[in-house]
This record gives C-alpha cells, structure tokens and sequence, in this order.
C-alpha cells in the first residue's frame, strides 16, 4: 500500500522504566529539537500518534491530535487549547492541571483518568466516555457533554456552570459542592449519585433519572424538574422552594427533613427509616500495556 510519511518537529523526553518513547510537540523554549519521521500505511491514519511516558507543560495548542493514543502517559500542566482530540484515547493517563479550553475532544475515550483542576471551559466533549475519571475542581463552564458517559465519575467541585449535559449517562457519580449554575441536566441519568452542597441553581433537569440520588444541601432556585425521576432521593436540607416543575406526587417518592424547603403547598415525608439506594461506582479500567513502538524512525537532531 502507499506509504504516507510526515516530518514533524518535537522534542523528544526520555520515558519512564517500561513506556514506550514519548513523542511531544516542542515549544517555544525548547533548548533542542529533533525531526521525527513518521511513517505509516493508510490503514493506520486513525492511529496515527502513540504516546506514552512523561511530558510536564507541554505545549500542545492547537494541533490535530485525531485519534491521538495517550498510553498511561503523564502530561500534568499541559496546554491543549484548541487542540482536535476527536476519537482519541487518553485512558488512564494524567492531565491533572492541563487545559483543554475549546479543545475537541468529540467521542474521546478519558476512562480512569487524572483530571484535577483541569480546565475543560468551552470544550466540545459530546459522546465521551470518561467512566470512572477524576474531574475535581475540573471548570467545564460552557463545555458541551451531550451524551457523554460519566458513571462512576468523581467531579467533586467542578465548575459545570452553562455546560450542556443533556442525554449524558451520570449514575453513581459525585456532583457534590459544584457550581452548575445554568447547566443542562435534561433528559440525563443522575441516579445514585451525589449533588450535596451544590448551586444548581436554574439548572435543568426536565426528564431526568435523579433515582436513589443525594440532593442534600443543595440550592435548586429556578431549578426545572418537569416530569423528572425522584425515586428515593434524599433532599434534607435542600432548598427547592424556588424550584419550578415539581409536583406532590415526585416529592412523596422522596425524603427529607425539617431544613428541606419546598414549594408553597408540598409537603416531604422525613428520611427516618428511608434507606436510599446505593451501589458502588464502577472502577475504573486498569492502565493499558503501551503499544509497540512501529514505524518511527529518529532523525538526527543536527
């Protein structure tokens, strides 16, 4: 088959013990630099780019990393803004303080991955699955998460405020003290999870599953919850007295206590012998075993 070959200029970062060469883009700053040739068949243009080992800061602004495989890699502090992520694997790898602002990250794999304090602001991130990952203190404002697959996901702080999650798959998850002012939440499946502590409110909710889900503490002012899903729900504390949409009939299938505020008119039974439903978060997959290194051929630096 015809062979495609591209020359593109990085610095190359020793590995760890047992990963396979690190390829990076160079920055600025770079004391040195070195052409990598790579060389592959058509077959492989959707696995172009294998990377693993360790690259702190890197600077990786708008490049086209489609399909990109982040194998166990570490690029803590990264910049990838703007940067074309769409169907890549990041699984297992650490991005904890990297930004990913207005990157495209569409159909990405992110599962069991370190995203702490990462920045996700305006980022496309439709149909991720990113089950089991680590997005504390993670900003996702105004990211776009239709569809995304989050259960077991840990977003504990995160600022999901405008963000679009609608139809995306949260169950088991932590949403525990987040600000998700304005966010949409419509039609999304929320049970088990954990939304103590948060602003959500004029959050959307329309249609969607918070079965089993903790709602305590949480302030839900403008909050819209037509037709959605309370089955067992534990809303001690919370304030949904400025809550639009709820009816007698979804606050029964609830419990709470004398600090749940309600909606002139509804009325919430106490949690006294009420046990919510519960399961554990599904773990997240082990690391990966990095790829063969193929077809990469080193070029003198000189």
């Amino acid at each position: 088959m015809t062979q495609i070959s591209r020359a593109l200029s990085r610095r190359f970062f020793a590995p760890a013990a047992g990963a396979v060469a690190l390829v990076a883009f160079a920055s600025a700053a770079a004391p040195a630099s070195a052409e990598i040739q790579f060389s592959f068949q058509e077959r492989d243009i959707a696995r172009m780019v294998s990377i693993g080992g360790s690259c702190n800061r890197c600077e990786l602004s708008g490049r086209d990393l489609t399909g990109a495989a982040f194998t166990g890699a570490t690029f803590m502090n990264a910049t990838l803004v703007g940067a074309n992520l769409r169907g890549s694997e990041l699984v297992g790898s650490n991005f904890s303080g990297s930004d990913f602002s207005r990157a495209d990250l569409a159909g990405a794999e992110l599962s069991g991955a370190n995203f702490t304090a990462a920045s996700f602001t305006s980022a496309q991130m439709s149909g991720v699955s990113a089950m089991g990952a680590t997005l504390i203190r993670a900003r996702m404002d105004r990211a776009t998460l239709t569809g995304a697959e989050l259960n077991g996901a840990n977003l504990n702080g995160a600022n999901l405020s405008a963000a679009n999650l609608s139809g995306a798959e949260a169950n088991a998850a932590t949403f525990a003290n987040v600000n998700a002012r304005g966010a949409n939440f419509s039609g999304a499946e929320v049970s088990m999870s954990t939304l103590s502590n948060g602003d959500f409110r004029s959050a959307n909710f329309r249609n969607a599953e918070l079965n089993g889900s903790r709602l305590t503490g949480g302030n839900f002012a403008g909050a819209a919850f037509h037709d959605a899903e309370l089955n067992r729900a534990d809303i001690r504390g919370a304030d949904l007295s400025g809550a639009r949409g709820l009816t007698q009939e979804q606050i029964s299938r609830t419990c709470g206590d004398a600090g749940t505020r309600l909606p002139s008119g509804l009325t919430v039974r106490t949690c006294r012998g009420i046990s919510p439903v519960r399961i554990a978060p599904p773990a997240p997959p082990a690391p990966p075993v990095p790829p063969r290194v193929r077809n990469i051929v080193v070029a003198s630096g000189n």
